[in-house]
């Protein structure tokens, strides 16, 4: 029916009218133009194209309405054949899965038998006869068998082939013990296989999955690791000899950041080999070169702890279809023993590695992948591959400002006397083109002389790093200084005058506008817009408002819990790509709740310097198998460098602000012993609060003539607590009033806490209908003492809409019997 080729036919009163050849072509050419053409615009082609005039408007309707199924059809059909070739790889890497499980089932069944029948014998030599490799049980590392090498090429070729066949044993046989990773399921949709090792020397992970690029374009880039690993800071190329095979070896000499200030960052010499096998797979395969090879040797670097590379690599397999299957092992040594024992896990951790290196790979390649399949314009103009370059710019600069490198540039600033927090300046020419000059309205252009980072880290007890880092993202107001920003805003912008001092309070709300999520919502960017309260105005050198360019990560509760980050930098409005970017951000990465102990001089034990009600430090930061993270703080600013000793100042006291703000945050966020066995949370055990809850009974037992909770000799504060139904004060002496407490049932209503309640006021959480009755009624709560609300909709601080049945409002007597706020009762609140 309306076909596009010579024998299309359409319908018209039941007759069948058949397209010529040219016909065809004039309609496939609107439709290119114009899929979905208009009344107009189809009588418009019928005038315009003679050939057409004997086609009635009404068959071309039709005509365009069965080209655009057919186009439907095609593009579904070509989505489940790509759906089918996945799912068939997918098959083909689950069975191969398989029957490796199979073998290391079949092994460790041997194992078992051998030490019941041989018990006094503590090792057991095996042959694993799918890779040659040779495993020893126990701890089923492999055992040492390597040879003293020279630095000869047939040298280093036999140290290759040795790392190759131990790479390959790892990958695809049972070398090593592997565990799936929790919470990683293996489908069509995930990211792949992912497993850690259990029991092996080192940390080790093993990621299989499939990959939409041929095996050549993804060699490729995973031979690139800066490109695809933050953490990576250089990778050097020494050397490069070609073997016989059409193979090459390289001698590569890597330096890897550190992911807080309290540890030294690691570097590695090693050897990589790449060849091809004789099914055609491509294998990458790399490990460190050491005294015991006798082979080359690569001086020590100040600042940085030579870690190992175990036999590690990529395997990568043609898929049928197009693509690729990549098998990846990453097997480190990160010499643990250097850094503070409290520190200890993060080097220790296979499941970190994966999720920094292992399954950062692949979501890389698959992100490629689909900026190549999909070359969408994102968010503000920007393609998928230009925001991948500002994410990757602002993790650089964060990573810069946390090592602070001297051969990069960046000195130490003198201590005040504390060591809470570190100040580095670098004014080297490389980090001043991340300010370029830039263009002013006045024809100066911008030249601040140096940057200054102000960084420092502390320990977070039980609070869950993405539960944090997405309170800090929604909350700014609760640490951020916006005025600070303003300043750093300003500083990439000034002419060659001084830039003035920053005025607190001098920006109100923000406005999140999102840019791009990039493969499995990993990683968000977006821009904020921190809008100006017109203070800054008569400056003429204050921006009216201000833009940070924001990189969010690790902010799934539902994922496995890994680093969470949010680094974000100051832009300029036009946002254009050469921007110049100095990041500062937040960096909080969980440990293993074995790791005891905690290094007095450098970290900030956050409930031990907080002390809430009656509950003691000791009380929270008990061996109850908490939870606990490093969280690492960075602030970059550019200034002048007549004005460093300002400016450091300025800096110290910023920081050290916001790391007392963290404190309070992570404190309210911190879940009680009751929580962690099920229960509920604990009331705040202040002196204030216990008179709060006797006023309010009080008075609702004065206004209303019944018992506001049970007289069964509970404590009246922790009835109060646990009401069921949401209760919350607000203050009589702030227009719009303001909430300043909240029963657990209210803050759970409100969906905030403690600490940002006071943030909230009354009118916000209602409706426009709502706060007319409200502000009506109100001067009948004074005057009566209460008021009963019928049922309706509120919102919480989430912007999440609230249904209640009823609400109760009263005046809240304090005990000279003058008003000291107003308390509302929400009942049978629920989310819509």
């Amino acid at each position: 029916m309306g076909g596009g080729s010579n024998n299309s036919h359409n319908i018209d009163n039941g007759k069948y009218v058949r397209y010529t050849p040219e016909q065809v072509e004039a309609l496939e050419r609107l439709y290119n133009d114009c899929p979905k053409p208009s009344s107009m615009r189809r009588q418009q082609l019928i005038r315009e194209c003679p050939i057409l005039s004997n086609i009635e408007p009404k068959q071309i309707k039709v005509w365009f309405q069965n080209r655009r199924c057919r186009e439907k059809q095609r593009k579904e059909a070509s989505r489940l054949q790509a759906v089918n070739r996945k799912l068939t790889a997918m098959n083909k890497l689950l069975m191969e899965e398989n029957d490796r499980l199979q073998k290391q089932v079949s092994h460790l069944v041997y194992e078992n038998s051998y030490f019941r029948q041989h018990p006094q014998n503590g090792n057991l030599a095996t042959t694993d006869t799918s890779c040659e490799s040779v495993v020893t049980s126990g701890q089923h590392h492999l055992t040492p068998q390597h040879q003293p090498r020279d630095a000869s090429p047939a040298g280093l070729l036999s140290i290759a082939d040795e790392t190759l066949t131990e790479f390959i044993s790892k990958a695809t046989g049972t070398a090593v013990e592997w565990v799936q990773m929790p919470g990683m399921k293996p489908g069509p949709d995930s990211i792949g296989i992912v497993a850690i090792s259990h029991g092996c020397t080192g940390i080790a992970a093993r990621a299989c999955g499939l990959v939409g690029l041929d095996p050549t374009r993804v060699a490729e880039i995973l031979k690139d690791r800066p490109c695809w690993l933050r953490d990576c800071r250089s990778l050097d190329i020494v050397n490069v000899l070609s073997t016989a095979n059409g193979g090459t070896l390289e001698l590569i000499y890597m330096q890897m950041y550190a992911p807080t200030t309290l540890a030294p960052a690691r570097d590695f010499w090693m050897l990589r080999y790449t060849s091809v096998m004789e099914d055609g797979s491509l294998v990458i395969c790399e490990r460190s070169l050491n005294n015991t090879q006798n082979g080359p040797s690569m001086p020590p670097s100040p600042h940085f702890v030579r870690a190992e590379i175990l036999p590690s690599g990529y395997l990568i397999r043609p898929c049928e279809g197009g693509g690729s299957i990549l098998h990846i092992v990453d097997h480190f040594d990160l010499e643990p023993w250097s850094v503070p024992e409290v520190l200890r896990s993060l080097y220790e951790s296979s499941t970190l590695l994966a999720q920094r290196t292992t399954m950062a790979a692949l979501r890389y390649l698959r992100q490629i992948s689909q900026e190549i399949s999909q070359p969408n314009v994102s968010g503000w103009g920007r393609r998928p591959a230009a925001l991948r370059a500002l994410s990757q710019r602002l993790s650089k600069g964060f990573n810069e400002a946390v090592n602070g490198f001297s051969d990069e540039g960046w000195s130490m600033v003198e201590s005040d006397g504390i060591d809470d927090v570190t100040l580095l300046v670098n004014s080297s020419p490389t980090k001043m083109m991340m300010t370029s000059s830039l263009p002013f309205s006045n024809g100066f252009t911008s030249m601040p002389s140096a940057v200054l980072c102000a960084k420092a880290s502390m320990l977070l007890q039980n609070v869950p790093p993405s539960i944090l880092l997405r309170f800090l993202r929604e909350h700014r107001q609760e640490w951020a200084d916006n005025s600070i920003d303003a300043y750093s805003a300003a500083a990439i912008k000034a002419g060659p005058c001084s830039l003035p001092v920053p005025r607190p309070g001098s920006f109100g709300g923000q406005v999140i506008l999102p840019l791009a999520h990039t493969i499995e919502n990993e990683e968000f960017m977006e821009v904020i817009k921190l809008e100006s309260l017109g203070h800054y105005q008569e400056d003429m050198m204050m921006p009216a408002d201000v833009f940070l360019l924001q990189m969010c990560s690790g902010v799934d509760e539902n994922a496995v819990e890994s680093c969470a980050e949010l680094i974000f930098a100051p832009i300029d409005a036009s946002f254009s790509d050469d921007a110049p970017i100095i990041p500062s951000g937040f960096r909080i990465i969980p440990l293993d709740t074995k790791s005891e102990g905690v290094s007095p001089n450098r970290t900030l034990d956050l409930a031990s310097a907080l002390d809430v009600g009656s509950r003691t430090a000791g009380d929270s930061c008990g061996s109850r198998g908490n939870t606990k993270s490093v969280m690492t703080i960075a602030f970059q600013l550019a200034f002048e460098m007549h004005m460093q000793e300002n400016v450091a100042s300025m800096a110290r006291q910023y920081v050290r602000s916001v790391i007392a703000s963290v404190q309070r945050v992570a404190l309210a966020l911190s879940p009680s012993s009751h929580q962690l066995s099920g229960g509920l949370r604990p009331p705040p055990a202040s002196p204030e609060a216990h008179t709060l809850a006797r006023w309010i009974s009080h008075s609702y037992r004065c206004y209303l003539g019944v018992e506001l909770l049970k007289p069964d000799g509970t404590d009246l504060l922790k009835s109060l607590w646990h009401h069921p139904d949401a209760l919350m004060c607000c203050s009589l002496k702030a227009l719009p009033p303001v909430f300043t407490f909240a029963n657990q049932a209210g803050l759970d209503m409100l969906e905030t806490t403690l600490v940002a309640l006071q943030d909230i006021t009354l009118d916000k959480i209602f409706d426009n209908n709502n706060k007319n009755t409200l502000s009506s009624d109100f001067p009948q709560i004074m005057q009566q003492g209460f008021m009963c609300l019928d049922g309706g909709i509120c919102m919480s601080s989430m912007g999440r809409a609230v249904t209640y049945e009823k609400a109760v409002a009263w005046k809240v007597l304090n005990d000279n019997e003058d008003p000291h706020c107003i308390c509302f009762m929400f009942l049978n609140w629920s989310f819509i």
